[in-house]
């Protein structure tokens, strides 16, 4: 499945859309393996802060990254459970947690902008640009930026 798809207008991505702290993200089709809602999650003794844990997904061992404290927000008190989104890099699983998912969106390639200048900068280091909709800006994830988590014992 890519998310890349030729009309009329030129050149279209999709992706799948997320609320985390009030803001709309969208991450590329291509990159979501699936989403769930994460179950018996074990805590990673030493990890980063960013690290909620790790799970077992249909046999398989997935590292869940806050995607709140990933962008230094303040973690959830609306008392609903989170859900994540299932993305592998270089083989590994990963899923991302988020406050909420949304819908599939597909947008003209031509219609996404460089990061504002603007733009929050704990959110501007992992967005691949943004895409201004009625009335919201969504800010597109780059997944492999957001996976850039190198623990702090072996960056000293």
């Amino acid at each position: 499945m890519t998310d890349k798809t030729q009309s009329t207008e030129g050149a279209v991505s999709e992706y799948v859309t997320a609320m985390i702290g009030g803001q709309l993200f969208g991450l590329p089709i291509s990159r979501v393996q699936d989403v769930f809602m994460p179950e018996r999650l074990t805590r990673v003794p030493l990890s980063s802060s960013e690290i909620a844990g790790v799970l077992n997904l249909r046999g398989r061992i997935v590292t869940v990254v806050d995607m709140r404290a990933r962008l230094g927000l303040p973690k959830n008190d609306d008392g609903k459970p989170p859900m994540a989104v299932g993305v592998d890099l270089r083989g590994e699983s990963y899923g991302l947690l988020i406050d909420q998912i949304g819908e599939v969106l597909k947008l003209n390639d031509d219609g996404r902008e460089e990061n504002p200048v603007n733009l929050d900068p704990r959110m501007a280091k992992l967005a691949g640009g943004v895409h201004r909709l009625d009335g919201q800006l969504m800010v597109v994830l780059d997944v492999d930026r957001v996976l850039e988590i190198v623990p702090d014992l072996l960056a000293a």
